[in-house]
């Protein structure tokens, strides 16, 4: 897998030479329109064509050959990829052909950043945008709106000279919109949950009440096989139909998929959602193997949509929802958050467990639990017993120290995290041994596979989570027990399943 550093070098490799070729233009200021400063393109002639009358011919047959979706609602954003035009462009058609006829007064497009090292975000407050077919203003007021309300947020002209993920927006804007201003920004390429959560909230604090739409510039998976990328691809494509920035993000950092705009993906999926937006919608999905034909290796790109409708978030719920419904109320369910939220504070502070009294019947019946920890959307910790060793409020007790502070995997959880921890209980029904595999339902049950001394078990939540059929979820299971993906099929593997009722 090619990490990010290699990634940034390549680029940097692709665009000096194309520099020396002279095939992308110099970055210069420049003035016109009584704007002060103009941000001239740079791969004009490379990424897209550099003559008007062509490029602009280009994008209306791209959205000319693009199905417009439907969607039930009112549209906040888009997932655009950025990629050379030959290449992505009919993916981006799919995101812009939505707004074909609409009326946006500004465009907020959030780009990662491959030339440029900073941390943050950089806007673009000045002047304005030219591509072949113009100039776009900024939205100077916008735009001095968000830097005020974010340190984080500043103008670095590195940052924007010569990236092209943004640039590549425009003409496609350019095209649907007969006017409108640009907000500009460039993301740092080293992200984190709380940039993201700071850039969001400062882009939906600013346009909350305007008429403006929100995009987000990323391509997917890099360099992988046609297979392999389809895999890493539909994990984030997953994510982006449940509207699930939360997960995207955990499986962007645990390298279970890839998005080099990963960051804007997130940031504007979580400013969609502060402005009302619930529901997501994958639009167009390929890569650059089924343009060339060439599948040995490969870049995916991806339109998307996020946009609100009555109802959306009781649906997103229901969808969400997975496991079993055990029959524990929700005053039984506050109880054992409350047990697993003391126990961890009371250990992490250096205090005795107080003794707690228990009425409910279902709190004392002997079931198997896992206690989940998450921190700002990553796993921090799980620990559970399969099968029931005791009542279950005394075995959420004991996972709840047993995952803050005994999990191998994660060191023990420390008083100044306390405040950032989420917790997630799963009550487990007993296990099930199966012969046949079909008899497994994702969504409803986990997955407890055994094999002479190796075993291993996946929560049902877990597969949902990642979007996996029943295969690769069985092929998960299988390595989480130290075992080959298809050790399944052996005689002497054991296949059991459970389910869960998981709050």
């Amino acid at each position: 897998m090619m990490t990010r550093d290699v990634y940034l070098i390549f680029l940097m490799i692709l665009f000096l030479l194309m520099e020396s070729m002279g095939s992308a233009q110099t970055f210069r200021w420049g003035k016109e329109m009584g704007m002060k400063e103009i941000r001239e393109p740079v791969v004009a002639g490379a990424f897209y064509p550099e003559q008007p009358e062509i490029l602009s011919r280009d994008v209306k047959r791209y959205l000319d050959q693009a199905k417009r979706e439907r969607i039930e609602g009112e549209l906040v954003a888009l997932i655009s990829p950025h990629a050379g035009y030959m290449y992505s462009g009919q993916v981006a058609a799919h995101a812009y052909k939505l707004i074909e006829g609409k009326v946006f007064d500004s465009v907020v497009v959030v780009a990662p950043s491959h030339r440029a090292l900073f941390k943050g975000a950089s806007l673009y407050d000045r002047g304005g945008y030219r591509t072949p077919l113009g100039v776009v203003p900024v939205d100077t007021e916008l735009s001095q709106k968000m830097m005020e309300r974010r340190k984080e947020i500043q103008f670095l002209p590195e940052a924007h000279s010569q990236e092209h993920s943004l640039e590549v927006q425009i003409p496609f804007l350019q095209v649907v919109l007969k006017s409108f201003k640009l907000v500009p920004m460039v993301m740092e390429p080293y992200w984190s949950w709380e940039t993201c959560q700071r850039l969001a909230s400062a882009i939906a604090e600013t346009v909350r009440g305007r008429n403006v739409l929100l995009v987000a510039s990323s391509d997917l998976s890099h360099f992988h096989s046609y297979d392999e990328a389809v895999k890493l691809d539909r994990i984030v494509l997953n994510h982006i139909e449940r509207f699930d920035p939360e997960g995207l993000n955990r499986d962007l950092k645990g390298h279970r998929c890839e998005a080099c705009g990963g960051g804007p993906i997130i940031s504007i999926m979580l400013a969609a959602k502060a402005l009302g937006a619930n529901q997501g919608k994958v639009l167009k999905y390929l890569n650059s193997g089924d343009v060339t034909g060439d599948r040995s290796r490969v870049v995916g790109y991806a339109a998307g949509a996020f946009y609100k409708t009555a109802g959306g978030k009781e649906k997103m719920k229901e969808e969400k929802k997975v496991g079993v419904d055990l029959g524990l109320n929700e005053e039984e369910k506050r109880t054992l958050h409350r047990i697993a939220k003391t126990v961890i504070e009371s250990k992490a502070k250096g205090k005795a467990v107080p003794e707690f009294k228990i009425e409910s019947p279902l709190l004392k019946e002997n079931r198997g639990a896992f206690v989940t920890i998450h921190k700002k959307g990553q796993l921090r910790g799980c620990v559970g017993y399969i099968e029931g060793h005791g009542p279950l409020h005394k075995t959420i007790e004991e996972m709840a120290e047993a995952a803050a502070f005994r999990d191998p995997r994660f060191p023990p959880v420390g008083e100044k995290e306390l405040p950032e921890l989420e917790l997630e209980i799963s009550v487990l029904t007993p296990l099930q041994r199966i012969k046949d595999v079909n008899d497994i339902q994702v969504g409803k049950h986990g997955i407890y596979i055994k094999k002479g001394w190796s075993s291993g078990l996946l929560l049902p939540q877990v597969a949902t989570e990642y979007g996996w059929d029943r295969l690769t979820f069985l092929e998960h299971t299988c390595q989480k027990a130290g075992l080959p993906p298809h050790a399944w099929k052996d005689k002497d593997a054991e296949i059991y399943i459970f389910s869960a009722d998981i709050f």
